[in-house]
């Protein structure tokens, strides 16, 4: 390249067509100006067809696409279930790509474990997006709070209504259709969410105490690092009026509340912009693959008291 070249966007691809995929992952790197959106992968090869149409990019299937896409790119993102997400984060990491991961990592620790190793064996960057960590509204609002310090303790709830009394889906949206969230309830799916708020401020879980509340709502007592304690309540299956998300904190500066946020998409994007950060320099981000092994320990812990 000569000094009259331009430099080269790292390329990015894309691993999961579904609505999470179609309405946050595939429109945030089809935007973003850093980067390259290079294809759509897809178990399925006509969703990864219209997606990718939709998008102006190519797209990939079966395993030779999978391999022929880790080739062309210099990251991938997924948008895949945990457990399969884990197994070919894996080999792309192996294939040298950076990793742009949605949470939970696994929901088994040797799952987490194996893409973390991967990812320090093949010295890649990753990331593990967690909204919350990247929205606009939020992350400052984290950031501060941490730095204040002083908290005494905390209470959260995430309660979403997905689904009816009898477990029929409530919205039509397609999450609801998700058979890995019906397995893993909202422990598994909003549970880090709430966590990626609770350790930034008030440090690291070091006790879980889990018990079972109405349908697949789970309540946790937990103790951090820094002495306080927390109550967290989530849920997929709330009457839609009971529905709520809400973090307060509670110590020497009174009581705080996490703000409300929006755009998927732009905090996404944040995510990206750490992904490349955290490539260009070297330095582990803080929501690294190694924080999102963390993560799926303390859920496992959690999910292992509730028979």
């Amino acid at each position: 390249m000569t000094d009259h070249e331009p430099a080269r966007k790292p390329r990015f691809g894309l691993l999961g067509a579904g609505p999470w995929a179609e309405r946050t992952q595939a429109p945030a790197l089809a935007s973003h100006r850093g980067i390259e959106f290079a294809g759509v992968w897809a178990r399925r090869p006509e969703a990864a067809a219209e997606l990718a149409a939709a998008h102006g990019t190519r797209a990939f299937s079966g395993d030779f696409g999978a391999a022929e896409l880790f080739a062309d790119c210099d990251a991938v993102a997924f948008a895949l279930p945990p457990d399969i997400q884990a197994s070919w984060a894996v080999r792309a990491a192996e294939a040298g790509c950076h990793l742009l991961l949605d949470k939970p990592v696994a929901t088994t620790v040797a799952g987490a474990r194996a893409v973390a190793e991967a990812a320090e064996r093949a010295k890649v960057a990753s990331v593990v997006f967690c909204t919350l960590r990247f929205a606009a509204q939020t992350r400052p609002w984290i950031e501060q709070q941490a730095a204040v310090g002083g908290w005494f303790t905390a209470q959260a709830q995430w309660l979403g209504s997905l689904y009816a009394a009898d477990g029929a889906p409530a919205e039509a949206g397609g999450y609801a259709a998700s058979r890995w969230r019906r397995e893993k309830g909202g422990l598994w799916d909003v549970g880090p969410h709430v966590l990626s708020v609770l350790i930034p401020v008030l440090g690291d879980v070091t006790d879980v105490t889990a018990a079972r509340g109405p349908l697949d709502t789970v309540h946790l007592v937990l103790r951090h690092a820094s002495g306080a304690s927390s109550t967290v309540t989530v849920g997929l299956s709330a009457p839609p009026k009971a529905a709520a998300v809400g973090v307060e904190l509670m110590g020497d500066q009174g009581r705080v509340q996490l703000p409300q946020w929006s755009d998927a998409i732009a905090s996404f994007g944040s995510a990206i912009d750490g992904l490349l950060e955290a490539s260009r320099t070297g330095h582990a981000h803080d929501c690294d693959v190694r924080w999102g092994m963390r993560l799926t320990q303390i859920l496992a812990e959690a999910e292992s008291q509730l028979g």
